[in-house]
């Protein structure tokens, strides 16, 4: 996957031509959709050399609860929503900002698994005290 504006037309309307070919530093990749499942995390070299660790799919959860301040946790029961996407929905993807059933409850996604390889969330909702 490709992320130059090479190939892109002018803001005239007009075609523009490349001038040289793709470069390293303009090759992307592939989203990576996470999924409640058994634990499976990728590990990707990156430009700079960096490393990104990408989670494929997770089982738990740490959920913060921000009226005790505790954090525990938590058994991933399905996902309720996710506002990024209604396919995400459907699927039952996790990204930033899902909607997530866990057995304390109703939590809120914080942060990008399949950035930072970590699910972090908010409590909403309490099923049960923390």
């Amino acid at each position: 996957m490709w992320h130059s504006d090479l190939h892109k037309r002018k803001p005239t309307g007009g075609r523009r031509k490349p001038y040289r070919g793709r470069r390293k530093f303009e090759r992307g990749g592939f989203p990576i959709e996470t999924v409640p499942g058994l634990e499976e995390r990728r590990v990707e070299r990156v430009r700079g050399g960096n490393i990104k660790v990408r989670l494929k799919s997770a089982e738990k959860v740490q959920v913060s609860d921000p009226k005790t301040g505790r954090t525990v946790r938590a058994s991933i029961l399905r996902v309720v929503r996710n506002p990024a996407n209604v396919e995400y929905s459907r699927r039952g993807v996790i990204t930033k900002g899902a909607i997530l059933e866990t057995d304390v409850g109703l939590v809120k996604v914080t942060s990008r698994p399949s950035q930072n390889g970590v699910l972090n969330a908010v409590l909403l909702e309490a099923r049960r005290e923390l």
